[in-house]
């Protein structure tokens, strides 16, 4: 069965670049969004989310009418549902929006109908995914039912892409295609291969999800590794950036750089999935979050250190100061302030600092809910 028309649920910073791509290839492309405003954006050819490149390809897509936005979702022949993931207050995995969309869909799917899910998840979502499918459509049959003669193929395919370099890597990296069947994997692997460069590497839904884990979690470990370095290195006086150059020129080392943390909705989430299901076993990986959640209080005690040698240094009032915050993103050249290291710094040092606390980021046009009131933003 072709792919005539293709629907991507949740139209983020992994969504819509996912639906441009597609409909980069001229494919009918419809993206699905409760953001009414990200709905009309993109229907007027524009993009509410910074990534570069992007606006180029989506202002293609509309103006020749392979992509449009909906609020509702509409019959398609592949559904990719691309929604947020979140952790609750115990960073126990919230599928609420993944439930959200599975269930938005499930009265347009037909006999033949491709699901994917995408979203960043837990170890058993696309099963999970699944059920709540076949329960709101009895009327047809799913892989967990009959196996490869399923009417609804389902699989899950986790995104790997550097944000800032998404419209490249979106089309250059491989995709581990994870189907609930053969068929189902066939079908998911076709679908990609409209756009896809990279090689579509096919396994089952559940090493699938663990893969995207494991990807992240490796990246986390071994950023921690190189935060708690300096910390080791600053209470030792030795300068950490010189220890790791000396150190990576073993030909069998190389140490990350250490920063303030670790921000985006990927690598500061997916480890505590792993952590929440299995949490006798994952102590290595629960450790690195801590290690790298701490890392922003650290940052802020030496600030105050040096706020307080300028004080003493100038016989200036703190009152008097201005502390300035370079950059709010997680990542250089784009908007995405989730998880970001950076927003937790300037709140607390706006809190504690009698000045002001100026932040500067050129990729947003107003201060987040969270810094609002306790800094200003230096214009662009």
């Amino acid at each position: 069965m072709s792919f005539s028309t293709i629907s991507v649920i949740g139209l983020g910073y992994i969504g819509l670049p996912t639906a441009a791509a597609f409909a980069s290839r001229q494919k009918r492309v419809v993206g699905v969004d409760v953001n009414q405003h990200a709905v009309e954006t993109i229907n007027r050819g524009e993009i509410h989310i910074v990534e570069p490149d992007l606006a180029r390809v989506v202002k293609t897509a509309v103006e020749q009418g392979y992509l449009s936005a909906t609020t509702t979702p509409v019959e398609a022949d592949a559904y990719l549902i691309a929604v947020p993931t979140p952790f609750k207050d115990r960073h126990e995995p919230d599928m609420v929006f993944v439930e959200s969309a599975a269930k938005s869909i499930a009265p347009t799917l037909k006999k033949g109908s491709l699901v994917i899910l995408e979203s960043t998840s837990p170890v058993g979502s696309t099963e999970q995914m699944a059920e709540w499918l076949a329960e709101m459509r009895p009327d047809l049959s799913f892989p967990q039912q009959v196996g490869e003669a399923a009417d609804v193929n389902i699989a899950y395919c986790p995104e790997r892409v550097l944000p800032g370099q998404v419209m490249v890597e979106l089309i250059k990296n491989d995709r581990v295609i994870g189907g609930m069947s053969p068929v189902c994997s066939a079908r998911a692997s076709e679908l990609y291969k409209i756009f896809l460069e990279g090689e579509c590497v096919v396994t089952n839904s559940r090493t699938a999800e663990m893969c995207k884990l494991t990807e992240n979690s490796f990246r986390d470990v071994n950023i921690a590794f190189a935060n708690e370095l300096s910390l080791i290195c600053a209470d030792q006086g030795i300068n950490v950036w010189e220890l790791i150059r000396l150190a990576n020129r073993h030909p069998r080392v190389n140490i990350l750089q250490p920063g303030p943390g670790v921000g985006g909705h990927c690598i500061a989430v997916d480890p505590w999935f792993i952590v929440a299901q299995n949490p006798q076993q994952a102590r290595l990986i629960r450790t690195a979050r801590e290690v790298n959640d701490h890392k922003p209080e650290w940052v802020i005690e030496q600030v105050k250190a040096q706020v307080a040698d300028c004080l003493n240094a100038t016989n200036k009032r703190a009152s008097e100061l201005t502390i300035a915050c370079f950059g709010l993103a997680f990542k250089p050249n784009i908007d995405d302030l989730r998880e970001s290291p950076a927003m937790e710094i300037a709140a607390q040092i706006a809190r504690w600092h009698s000045g002001t606390t100026q932040v500067v980021e050129p990729n947003i046009h107003a201060l987040p809910k969270k810094l609002d009131g306790l800094c200003t933003l230096a214009p662009p």
